[in-house]
């Protein structure tokens, strides 16, 4: 199991810059989240496939149809050893009506991530897993006759594997969890979330039963550190709730194969009543990071941050305990890693800014460094650029944080 500490400081933010100082403490940490590696991968690089994207509308400059498949950023990314990571697109182009010509796929990926050493700053696609139903275990019709899945089908967000080296998603258009092995094919019916049914339930028994706003699914959904559980969150608040603030955290047996009755309140910071958790991954037993932003881009961000939060504290209003982790629109860059800047491109110098509409990959590489990736809702999100003309990468940004210290 790995050992996390709980974060010690935090610099002071200064009018114009960073008030503290660069210099790491005696024992060789960071004082305060700081870059050290940056990887692009190409909004345009498209993949095997049929042509798709055919009812998307044209943004930032890009036709439709698109050659093949694209990436359209990563909802989900995991370790997965010897510098290669699994990293999962969601449905891929925002909604049920518009992507069924979009295959749902997990996609293995080298990054040759840029450091103050050097590095080319790309990322190697290097295959993928497609998801497929041949089986016939998912119980309402598939958008394809041979039973690939496509983003008609599912809106997943978010991606675990067991030791065993099954795949479990979390998704939005039920909300359910989708259970797959290593080479991508489902095992079992969608697990639905008791009582919880977004507009695009494929059993709503009635079009205003919903109880959860469309795209308020399972965003973040975590996996135990001994394989035991999974915590799927809430994206958004239930339609009857008199909080707007409150996220739902849930826990999934995995042993048992359905929930427990234990669930946490998560509450999204005041100034943000809609912001959503785009990501939540596990510390240790009790500890859990969790992604918390807006939906702005660009200068218009302003809630781009990573809190922890530990499921044995909880307060007298009855939500987690939360505990800033980093900033993501302010993040020290001494070393230049972001440089030299694109042209038009925005946020990148010293501190570099994260200012991506949709954050909402986190893996924890160690005690002191946290990978995040966004999903850039190809090709509509452009908050990289000044003239916000052009869609936006797929970038993956290494953040040495202080230590964390129980």
């Amino acid at each position: 199991m790995r050992r996390l500490l709980f974060l010690s400081s935090f610099c002071a933010m200064a009018s114009g810059g960073m008030a503290c100082s660069t210099t790491p403490n005696e024992n060789g940490a960071v004082k305060e989240p700081t870059l050290i590696s940056r990887a692009i991968l190409p909004a345009e690089l498209y993949q095997s496939g049929q042509p798709s994207g055919s009812l998307v509308t044209p943004d930032n400059g890009v036709t439709v149809p698109f050659a093949g498949q694209p990436i359209p950023g990563f909802s989900g990314i995991l370790d997965a050893g010897g510098g290669e990571f699994w990293a999962m697109p969601d449905n891929g182009f925002g909604t049920k009506s518009n992507s069924g010509d979009f295959l749902l796929r997990i996609y293995r990926i080298r990054p040759d991530f840029r450091t103050e050493r050097g590095g080319g700053g790309t990322v190697e696609v290097l295959g993928f897993v497609q998801l497929r139903d041949p089986d016939g275990k998912i119980p309402f019709t598939l958008f394809r006759q041979d039973r690939l899945l496509t983003g008609a089908d599912f809106d997943l967000e978010s991606v675990r594997r067991t030791a065993a080296g099954d795949f479990w998603f979390g998704e939005e258009f039920g909300p359910f969890l989708l259970h797959t092995d290593s080479t991508g094919k489902v095992l079992e019916a969608p697990i639905p979330l008791p009582n919880v049914q977004s507009p695009q339930n494929p059993f709503l028994p009635r079009e205003d039963a919903w109880t959860l706003r469309a795209s308020r699914g399972f965003e973040g959904m975590a996996l135990s550190t001994d394989g035991q559980w999974l915590y799927p969150v809430l994206e958004g608040a239930l339609r009857d709730d008199s909080d707007p603030r409150r996220r739902i955290v849930s826990q999934f047996d995995l042993t048992a194969g359905k929930y427990t009755d234990q669930t946490w309140n998560y509450r999204v910071d005041a100034e943000f009543p809609d912001a959503v958790i785009g990501d939540f991954t596990a510390l240790d037993a009790n500890r859990f990071l969790a992604i918390e932003r807006d939906d702005d881009q660009g200068e218009q961000a302003r809630q781009k941050k990573i809190y922890q939060v530990d499921l044995r504290r909880v307060g007298a209003d009855g939500y987690l305990e939360k505990q800033l982790v980093v900033d993501l629109l302010r993040i020290r860059d001494p070393h230049g890693i972001s440089l030299p800047a694109r042209a038009g491109e925005f946020g990148v110098g010293d501190p570099f800014s994260f200012p991506l509409q949709s954050v909402e990959s986190l893996e924890i590489l160690d005690s002191e460094r946290l990978l995040i990736a966004n999903d850039n809702n190809y090709p509509g999100s452009d908050g990289r650029w000044l003239s916000r003309d052009r869609p936006d990468d797929t970038e993956l940004i290494i953040v040495r944080v202080p230590p964390l210290r129980p």
